[in-house]
Formats: C-alpha cells, sequence, structure tokens
C-alpha cells in the first residue's frame, strides 16, 4: 500500500463537507483501528471487488492501493500517526508535509464517529416518520 495521495477523494468518509453515509459501529470501528496505531485504512477508490467461494463479494486492495488520505489528514490533525505512518516516513514512503492538512476532514476521531452517529439518527427518525405517516 502506496501513501502519496495528498487529499481526499470526493466520495472520502473522513471529508467533513458530505452527508456521512456509513453505520456509526463502523465508524467507529475504522477509528478505533486506526488510533489504536496497528490499522490502515485503504482508499475505496483503489480497491477492487473480488468473488469469494460462496458468491459474494469483498473489497480488497488493488494493484495500486493508497492509504486513505482523509484518515491521514484526520490522524496528523489529532497528532497521532499510526506505526506504519511513521515507518513509511522513515523510509520515505510518506510525506505529512505534502498532505492538504486545509481539506475538509474531521479534526477528530470523537467528531468523525458524532457526524455518522448523527447521520444514523436522522436516517431512523426519517424512516419512522415515513412509517408513521403511511399508516394513517
Amino acid at each position: 500500500m502506496k501513501m502519496t495521495m495528498t487529499a481526499p477523494c470526493k466520495r472520502c468518509p473522513f471529508r467533513n463537507d458530505i452527508r456521512p453515509y456509513i453505520r456509526e459501529g463502523r465508524a467507529r470501528e475504522i477509528a478505533s483501528g486506526l488510533t489504536g496505531g496497528n490499522a490502515t485504512f485503504t482508499c475505496h477508490e483503489t480497491t477492487v471487488a473480488v468473488e469469494r467461494g460462496d458468491g459474494e463479494s469483498e473489497m480488497v486492495n488493488g494493484p495500486n492501493a493508497q492509504h486513505c488520505a482523509g484518515a491521514l489528514i484526520m490522524l496528523e490533525h489529532m497528532a497521532q500517526p499510526t506505526q506504519l505512518m511513521r515507518i513509511y516516513e522513515r523510509t520515505s514512503g510518506y510525506d505529512a508535509s505534502k498532505l492538504n492538512m486545509a481539506a475538509p476532514v474531521y479534526r477528530s476521531a470523537r467528531a468523525f464517529i458524532a457526524a455518522h452517529r448523527r447521520r444514523q439518527r436522522e436516517s431512523s427518525t426519517s424512516h419512522s416518520a415515513g412509517v408513521r405517516s403511511r399508516r394513517r
């Protein structure tokens, strides 16, 4: 995996200028892995679908897999780089100074999770309201 992306892609889940779209539990899982220092998060634009033996498919790193720039930026804002970020930096595979730190990205894991929690609540509230209005 490379760490050369400098800005988040258009649908990056770490962007704070788009509507959050992942479940709160998944946001919490991603943030926990990243802030625990051992996980990576691949930019979804650099993953490929691979069919499993059960007929289902899963997303895996493609040949040009890149670490999510939004995640890198958030971690740098938090002054909490992962172990892999530090290793790549020492071996010239990552340069934090090239990141677009002004990009619209959550400044903390807490803000990232909270935004996705609000989105989930809004979705369930609007769904409940729709069900109630159809019953009338």
